[in-house]
């Protein structure tokens, strides 16, 4: 397990976004991953995608690592941001822009603005 954290953490804070989540930001492989991978595509935000299905100690490991119970899991800056829920949260109050822009993460302001637009 320590070899898995030692990954997760490495990957966590060498990129300034990263998703952990069923499938890749090509090919979702749930719903709850699809609809966070689809914000931040949209968003044309630059991140790490990195499926938990190809490796199940991975897939656990990471649950271990946040101590958070589910997947997706976004993290920019090498914290943890949050599962779907809070992440579809963050983008409809527009706290997810605040975040990006704080940590200097680079955004499509439009299409955030669009996809809030859409849900009202």
């Amino acid at each position: 397990m320590t070899d898995t954290k030692t990954q997760i953490d490495e990957t966590v804070k060498a990129n300034d976004v990263v998703l952990y989540m069923k499938g890749t930001k090509e090919m979702p492989q749930c719903g709850f991953s699809s609809r966070v991978a689809g914000v931040l595509n949209f968003m044309n935000v630059d991140y790490q995608d990195v499926n938990v299905l190809a490796d199940e100690a991975v897939r656990q490991g990471i649950k271990d690592y946040s101590d958070w119970p589910t997947v997706p899991q976004l993290y920019v800056k090498g914290e943890f941001v949050g599962g779907c829920d809070i992440i579809t949260e963050m983008m409809l109050s527009g706290e997810i822009d605040t975040l990006f822009t704080d940590n200097g993460v680079t955004f499509n302001k439009d299409a955030a603005d669009k996809i809030r637009e859409a849900n009202a």
